[in-house]
Parts: structure tokens; sequence; C-alpha cells
């Protein structure tokens, strides 16, 4: 990685100049790291983990979606998302059914079963995880922070 500035030099971890509290991506590794910690604590009473999670709040947030979708959302590897998913259907929280326009491809939606548990445990880490991180935060704060990452996020994913 080159930077041109001198003043970008410390955010480089080849620089001499390199500080690990001022470089982004430590702060995401712990952030994430975290809020896994406090999600995983959370959700398993109620029989949940992040990554049923992430499934059912793909499908809550986009509709039925395509297995291969939803590992694109969940960032997920597309094996391990059809096993959850498989494993989601036989816990009645989802269907599967093949797509109208290509019977190839599995099209996913939750069941009532599924919105209900997905509401649940909204209800639950809107209290113990979601509202302690906003915590002192003001909304264009989480506005320019949430742009900040989707930038990283789209410079990581190009081309």
């Amino acid at each position: 990685m080159v930077f041109h500035s001198s003043k970008l030099e410390k955010y480089s971890p080849s620089s001499q100049f390199f500080d690990i509290n001022e470089f982004p991506f430590y702060w995401v590794a712990r952030v994430n790291a975290i809020y896994a910690k406090e999600m995983e604590k959370t959700l398993k009473p109620l029989g949940m983990d992040i990554a049923r999670w992430r499934v059912a709040m793909m499908l809550r947030v986009y509709g039925p979606l395509s297995i291969s979708d939803i590992a694109e959302h969940a960032i997920g590897k597309l094996p391990t998302i059809t096993k959850i998913v498989y494993r989601m259907r036989d816990a009645g929280l989802v269907e599967v059914n093949a797509s109208e326009t290509d019977g190839r491809v599995a099209v996913v939606s939750l069941t009532e079963e599924g919105y209900t548990q997905v509401k649940s445990v909204l209800k639950t880490t809107e209290k113990k995880v979601f509202a302690k991180a906003f915590q002192g935060f003001t909304e264009p704060q989480i506005k320019k922070s949430t742009e900040l990452l989707r930038r990283y996020f789209i410079n990581l994913a190009a081309e």
C-alpha cells in the first residue's frame, strides 16, 4: 500500500509511523468481535445463533431470497449458508421452494414461526445490544459511521 501523503503514513501497517490505535481496521475487528460476543450471549437463550440470525434478518429485510443472495448479503460462503438454511427449514423457521422463473434456484422465505422468532430476538437485542452500542451517539454520527464503513466495503470489494 502506498500513501501519497505523509499525513496518511500512520495508517499504513508497513510504515515506521504506523499507529495501530489510529488504524480503522483494528477497530473494525474489535467492534465486530465484541458485537459477535454480545450477540451470541443474547441469542443463545432465545434458541438462536449469529449465523441463523443473519439469515433471518436478511429475509426479514429483503423478503424471499435465493440462497446465493443470502450468502452475498450475510457475507457467508454458499455451502455454509446452504447448511444453515436447511437447518432452519428443519426447525420450521424458513421455507425453501424452487424459483418460479428458474427451477434450479432455491428461494428461501421466513415462515410465521420464523417471523415470530425474529420479533422476539429483535425485542431482546434492541435492549441488550443495540441500545448499548448506540449510547451517546447522535443520528448524524451513526449515519456518518455507516457511510464510512460502506465506503471501506465498496473499496475492498472493488475488483
